[in-house]
């Protein structure tokens, strides 16, 4: 079956050979991660098996009616706004390789429009729940067990740099420039960027360095630097479960994972003057628009505050 509910139709042998060239090209070429990857093709492959469906056994007759009939029905089906848009967005970057690689004339997908997506973001901390959350797993870093000297680590570090989850667990020992306070980073398709990080985290690093990964470290942990509790390099299921649970020790704090500490960050950042070039090259986005959503964050706290506090409101 498809995603739409239907069985899944056989593709013609050109459209398959279609479909494993771009898989290479995503894997070899963009660098794209795995789940970004499959994302991608699961999207252009219900494409072409709609394109099939019209009648067509090639993608050159892939034009812009065929592109948005396909997205009507993914409406027609119940599909949400937000995964048509992103559908519309895989359909683009898809025609785009086409016309790239000669296997279209044109990119038939140029002026393909998508529905604007409700662009909303999840709750943030405020800084008393940061510091209550990095405060929580601190008292059971006192006695330097190894895993919560970790924990106190991983969440200084999200909080201090708003990095993703991903990032997080791919840095190395020597990412990590102690004298000038720069965490190496390698974001969505291996980007570098250096990322800057406050006195607390430093020191949380330091006690980490020192203290808790020489105690985990195995044959087999290489440069990793933050490890799991065999001494591999630690699983981004093992940060997302211990930000949750520590959150549940901060009353009143909304339950977030670690894209809320990145989400805070960038708040926070805004929230006390940082300008938002170069909050983009903080958190690492392609897009200045995508960095613009968290000053309707600051705005809406903003009116808020103005209501609560002005007799004029």
């Amino acid at each position: 079956m498809d995603d739409d509910g239907s069985e899944q139709d056989y593709l013609p042998e050109a459209l398959s050979r279609t479909l494993a060239d771009y898989e290479r090209h995503l894997v070899a070429e963009r660098n794209l991660a795995p789940h970004t990857v499959r994302a991608y093709l699961g999207d252009v492959s219900g494409l072409l098996e709609h394109l099939h469906r019209l009648g067509h056994a090639k993608v050159d007759a892939l034009d812009l009616r065929a592109l948005r009939s396909w997205l009507a029905k993914q409406q027609s089906t119940g599909r949400s706004r937000t995964t048509i848009a992103r559908r519309a967005t895989a359909a683009r970057v898809f025609t785009a390789w086409l016309a790239r690689t000669g296997r279209t004339a044109t990119d038939v997908g140029s002026s393909l429009a998508s529905p604007k997506q409700h662009k909303t973001l999840p709750p943030v901390l405020r800084a008393d729940e940061a510091e209550d959350l990095i405060a929580a797993v601190a008292e059971r870093a006192d006695d330097e067990s190894p895993v919560a000297l970790r924990d106190v680590a991983m969440l200084e570090v999200l909080y201090a740099t708003g990095i993703r989850v991903g990032e997080l667990v791919g840095i190395d020992v020597d990412d990590v420039d102690a004298d000038r306070r720069v965490l190496r980073v390698f974001g969505k398709g291996r980007k570098e960027r250096s990322v800057p990080y406050g006195q607390p985290a430093a020191r949380a690093l330091d006690r980490w360095v020192r203290l808790g990964r020489p105690a985990l470290a195995v044959e087999g942990s290489g440069p990793a630097l933050f490890l799991g509790a065999r001494g591999r390099r630690v699983d981004q299921r093992v940060v997302r479960t211990m930000v949750h649970r520590a959150l549940a020790e901060v009353p009143g704090a909304p339950d977030l994972g670690p894209h809320g500490l990145r989400h805070t960050a960038a708040t926070h950042l805004l929230e006390g003057g940082a300008d938002l070039r170069s909050v983009q090259e903080l958190l690492g986005h392609s897009s200045l628009a995508t960095t613009q959503l968290y000053t309707h964050v600051t705005t809406d706290r903003l009116r808020a505050a103005y209501r609560q506090a002005h007799p004029r409101a």
